[in-house]
Formats: structure tokens, C-alpha cells, sequence
């Protein structure tokens, strides 16, 4: 089980984008979370077998049809996976 907290940086909000990861973490079979960051950013956690999560970190570099990622940065986190897969309060 590997856990992956993204910072995802670019044209990411107004376009999806938080949709789009809900279900596609949810057809790799990850759990975790996704959220609007006031800063313009989307942040994601993504939990789940070490395959998956790269296939859901390899397919945020595209993102829906009208985002353009410029940059994301990850980091791997311990604790307790969360059940299921949704999409959180903006922070």
C-alpha cells in the first residue's frame, strides 16, 4: 500500500479536473480525496498498490480534455488510507 499526497499546478480549476480524478482514482481502485486549494492549485491523495498509484500520477499529467498541468510535486505520507474515493472542502 502507497500513499502519494500531489500538488497539482496549473489550468486545474474550472475545468474538472477535481471530477475527473474522482473517477478515474476510483477505476484504478485507489482511495483517497481531491480539493480546490484557494491558491489555484488542486491538491489529491491518492492510496492504493504502488502500480496504480503511478498509473493515477502518469494520467494527472494530462487531466481532463481542457487542463494544461504545468507542474506537479508529490510527496509520500504514512497513516491510515481513507475508504473510498471523494472529492473535499476547498482550502
Amino acid at each position: 500500500m502507497r500513499c502519494v499526497e500531489a500538488l497539482i499546478e496549473g489550468t486545474v480549476q474550472g475545468v474538472g479536473y477535481r471530477a475527473w480524478t474522482e473517477s478515474t482514482a476510483r477505476r484504478h481502485g485507489l482511495s483517497g480525496w481531491v480539493r480546490n486549494r484557494r491558491d489555484g492549485r488542486v491538491e489529491a491523495l491518492f492510496c492504493g498498490p504502488q502500480e496504480a498509484v503511478q498509473a493515477m500520477l502518469k494520467a494527472c499529467e494530462s487531466g481532463p480534455t481542457f487542463a494544461k498541468v504545468r507542474h506537479i510535486a508529490t510527496r509520500e505520507v504514512d497513516g491510515p488510507a481513507p475508504d473510498g474515493f471523494s472529492i473535499a472542502e476547498t482550502v
